[in-house]
């Protein structure tokens, strides 16, 4: 409906894009660099070309009509066909695309640029761990993913006490807490002190596919949202470990309600924290008095709720996902769910994002551009009163309310994410989560490569200018000239780097500088490459299993891979490529102990040959609270 209400007015909107083009470009030309010109300018252009097409098919038609008086009927014939052609040509060359739909848009590996920040500075902890959901879960009428039967709360538990651990070099939770506090409030004036009693916290969380209003139900449970498991945990931590007290915690997301979801899971262990909504025990919304939120470049201006601006700290806790607009969807993106219950949407933000109308046309790719994701992590009640920024991987979305989807990159292998994200640097941890998905969703996903013209699919996070927001948090160098961000508008301007920006050398290490030894950029510690003097999970590496070498290798036709459990075990055997994308999955099941073999022909999972090079072969072997792991590589020689 949209594209035919387009088609329909076409020639008024783009005599109306000519118009304004003309009237703002000719008597300032440098305005044509404006996103708003950028978006004029094709469609202008456009309306140009259809006005040609319609004159010369009725200069063709007039041709016609004195063919047909001559009684010259086959050049009469050969005119209508021409003028037709030309007449429909000018209607369906109607264009509103600025740009090809995606384009790859990173630059070289180990790069940063920027300053990192935190108590270890660029610093990001990620924790995979399979056992906190179930594979077999199937998203459906009693097996949804937020069901306690589907991810499992000790483990959630156990991986937010390791992720805040590692993130701030401690060894309990309690001072886990104090060192986030310290450096917070070491950071902001107030000394080298931690929480102090009466001080409130509000926690940013992802409602996307919840209801507004008083409804406490969901409308589709098929859809994720921030987990319920993870919200748990933040409070058990906070309550029970930092000595928060319960009334001075409020959650939620400003524009949704906190539905029973959460309210029948926790609210009986925590029936004094804030569940933010309308009706039965939530705590409404309260606009702030005055505008407090204004983009730079002079175009926006917003109001927050009241709880962020007397609170004293915040947690943003976004679903990990990429985006039809904005390419990825994480911390910064989170926040258009605060400003939504003061104009009933975000919309009116859309403007600075790469893909602002949606529908697939990238119209504001270029670098250098004013982003309004740049305003709201530095602004002093979003970006710049949180003390902890932790990204929701457990399951995992496409788009902005989706189902959650399997994922394919290693080490994941086909099954569901189970991760968070930790960071006390809001660029590092954007710029981390950008890689996974920028790997992980490109135009040869299975499932979600191809665009969708609907915007439910397709490689978002390849959009141009998707990563802009990143290299102009890092480095005010690449910031728009002559704009100064100053999302208060009180004449302060954001600090010339918020964090550190960089990619990781490649997909299988996911290795950025701090871990190869520089005194710069990004951290990645993981449950794979933990920080130095740490065991991940000592009591979880399985022994007595074993991964032999494939044989022959190298091989031409097929090779035999075996392998043998100590004791029953669900099995994952997959071969991935050199850049770790998933080329085929040999076991995928619950085997008994004792030996097992598989062979691989050299045929991918769509059938078509490899061709000659390495390849890897990964097992994954859980056994109950157990896993173990191994990785072999392989010669193909044809």
């Amino acid at each position: 409906m949209k594209q035919l209400v387009k088609k329909l007015f076409f020639p008024v909107i783009g005599l109306a894009s000519l118009l304004w083009f003309l009237v703002r470009v000719v008597p300032k030309p440098s305005r044509a660099s404006y996103p708003c010109m950028r978006v004029a300018f094709p469609v202008a252009s456009s309306f140009i070309i259809y006005l040609a097409g319609l004159f010369a098919s009725v200069v063709v038609f007039k041709k016609a009509q004195k063919y047909l008086h001559e009684s010259r009927y086959f050049l009469f014939t050969l005119a209508i066909i021409l003028g037709t052609f030309l007449g429909l040509a000018a209607y369906l060359h109607t264009n509103y695309k600025a740009i090809a739909n995606y384009q790859s848009t990173t630059e070289g590996p180990n790069m940063p640029m920027g300053e990192g920040k935190g108590i270890f500075p660029g610093r990001v902890v990620w924790i995979h761990n399979p056992d906190a959901t179930d594979a077999t879960c199937k998203n459906s009428t009693n097996d949804y993913w937020c069901d306690d039967g589907n991810t499992n709360q000790a483990e959630v538990n156990e991986m937010v006490s390791q992720a805040i651990q590692w993130l701030t070099g401690t060894t309990t939770d309690p001072a886990a807490w104090d060192a986030i506090f310290r450096f917070y409030n070491k950071n902001h004036g107030k000394g080298d002190v931690g929480y102090t009693s009466g001080e409130k916290i509000v926690i940013k969380i992802n409602l996307n596919s919840g209801v507004s209003g008083s409804t406490n139900t969901r409308w589709n449970k098929t859809n994720i949202d921030t987990s319920p498991h993870i919200v748990e945990a933040i409070l058990d931590q906070l309550v029970n470990k930092a000595g928060v007290p319960q009334a001075n915690i409020g959650f939620g997301d400003p524009g949704k309600n906190v539905d029973n979801i959460f309210w029948d899971k926790f609210h009986s262990k925590f029936p004094n924290v804030k569940y933010w909504g309308e009706g039965s025990g939530r705590t409404p919304i309260v606009q702030s008095q005055n505008l407090v939120l204004f983009a730079s470049n002079g175009e926006m201006d917003d109001w927050l709720p009241q709880c962020y601006l007397d609170a004293d700290y915040m947690i943003n806790i976004p679903v990990f996902k990429k985006h039809h607009r904005a390419g990825i969807s994480m911390c910064s993106k989170n926040h258009f769910g605060s400003i939504v219950p003061f104009r009933g949407s975000a919309f009116h933000w859309h403007f600075s994002l790469p893909c602002s109308e949606g529908g697939g046309d990238v119209n504001n790719p270029d670098y250098g551009q004013y982003r309004c994701f740049v305003d709201i992590m530095g602004h002093k009640d979003l970006g710049g009163k949180t003390i902890l920024f932790l990204v929701d991987g457990i399951w995992s979305s496409t788009n902005w309310a989706h189902p959650p989807i399997k994922w394919r990159m290693e080490p994941f292998n086909n099954d569901w994410p189970s991760s968070i994200f930790a960071s006390l640097d809001p660029v590092a941890i954007e710029s981390v989560g950008f890689d996974f998905l920028f790997y992980e969703f490109d135009e040869n996903h299975p499932t979600e490569g191809q665009y969708d013209p609907a915007d439910n699919k397709g490689p978002f996070p390849h959009y141009a200018g998707t990563q802009d927001f990143l290299h102009q948090a890092a480095d005010a160098a690449n910031r728009p000239a002559g704009l100064t961000y100053d999302p208060e508008d009180d004449g302060t301007p954001l600090p010339n780097s918020m964090g550190v920006h960089e990619h990781w050398n490649n997909v299988t290490e996911k290795k950025y500088s701090r871990n190869l030894g520089l005194n710069t950029g990004i951290e990645l510690v993981s449950t794979y490459n933990p920080p130095t003097g740490v065991d991940p999970r000592p009591a979880r590496l399985v022994e007595n299993f074993n991964l032999e070498q494939n044989y022959p290798n190298p091989f031409n036709a097929t090779t035999v891979i075996q392998y043998s459990l100590h004791s029953p075990s669900r099995v994952t055997l997959a071969i991935y490529n050199t850049t770790g994308q998933l080329l085929r999955t040999l076991v995928d099941e619950y085997q008994n102990a004792g030996s097992h073999v598989q062979n691989w022909d050299g045929y991918t999972e769509q059938g078509h040959q490899a061709p000659s090079g390495i390849y890897f072969y990964k097992i994954t072997a859980q056994n109950n609270a157990k896993i173990f792991n191994d990785t072999k590589a392989m010669v193909l020689a044809k």
